[in-house]
């Protein structure tokens, strides 16, 4: 059941004059185009493959597709901007084709992807970087009047995935947020969804924090992205693999959405629309 508590206010974000309404939440569906993904890694990095891991995540309720080229698992490749539109090829447009209806979002913290991608047709920028990794993010999201989903991450590519918040980590979200948004504002972009970053840089317990707390995060000012999907701090500590937690990940799934979520990223999409059409009763 929804609490009302968590809906008061209101979320749209703006796709090229199209007002997408976030009243009722949203599933993301993961494309992984990359060959070392934790879970799925070189099932979809080809164009015949991955349209047709899109056709069926659309089917099974996905509204926005999230397309990526580059792993972000801990000691994965470093790819550059040039490497990663190579990988992404005609994916873009070859599904917006398709399914012009659909969301296109691009997991990316190159701002030259981004540009490509701006071409190719997506919706939404991606960044896990939080603008960190690529200066002139920002500035390129903001220029080509792009939603901006910013995720909370560690400064530096090297140290994404270490654990060195020390502070009560609500706080250090709410600041980085607070920080970030101002930054992304003077750049003139106007869409941004908050992404707390479970699993990037978190101990177990703080990314569960993040989870009882969310309707404290960017106080209510800002639509919530939540990606916990196949995350280790799920799986790792019930001894699981990324692919036996669907159970414990959709309960978790069904907490965001009470506590305000209005996008869910992930890889089981048809296992998820069960969770929204329960909560949407």
């Amino acid at each position: 059941m929804q609490n009302p508590l968590t809906n008061i206010g209101y979320h749209s974000i703006n796709c090229h004059g199209k007002l997408v309404d976030l009243t009722f939440p949203k599933i993301m569906g993961i494309l992984n185009l990359t060959p070392d993904s934790f879970s799925d890694g070189g099932k979809f990095n080809n164009e015949k493959a991955a349209l047709l891991h899109a056709e069926e995540m659309i089917r099974d309720g996905a509204a926005i597709i999230d397309i990526g080229a580059q792993s972000t698992r801990p000691n994965s490749e470093f790819l550059t901007a040039q490497q990663e539109i190579e990988r992404i090829g005609k994916v873009i447009s070859l599904i917006k084709k398709e399914f012009p209806e659909t969301l296109i979002s691009l997991d990316t913290f190159h701002a030259d992807v981004v540009k490509f991608g701006n071409d190719e047709g997506i919706d939404i920028v991606n960044d896990i970087s939080g603008g960190y990794y690529d200066p002139k993010m920002f500035e390129t999201v903001g220029e080509n009047g792009l939603p901006y989903i910013l995720m909370h991450v560690n400064p530096t590519y090297e140290s994404m995935h270490e654990k060195i918040i020390e502070e009560d980590i609500l706080i250090n979200v709410n600041r980085y947020f607070s920080e970030k948004v101002l930054e992304l504002q003077a750049f003139g972009v106007k869409d941004i969804i908050l992404d707390p970053g479970c699993g990037f840089g978190k101990t177990v317990e703080q990314n569960h924090q993040l989870l009882d707390e969310l309707e404290f995060i960017g106080f209510g000012k800002f639509p919530l992205l939540v990606g916990i999907s196949r995350k280790s701090f799920i799986y790792k500590p019930l001894g699981k693999s990324p692919l036996e937690i669907n159970e414990e990940t959709q309960k978790l799934h069904l907490k965001s959405l009470q506590k305000g979520a209005k996008i869910l990223r992930v890889h089981d999409v048809k296992e998820t629309v069960k969770v929204l059409n329960e909560f949407n009763v």
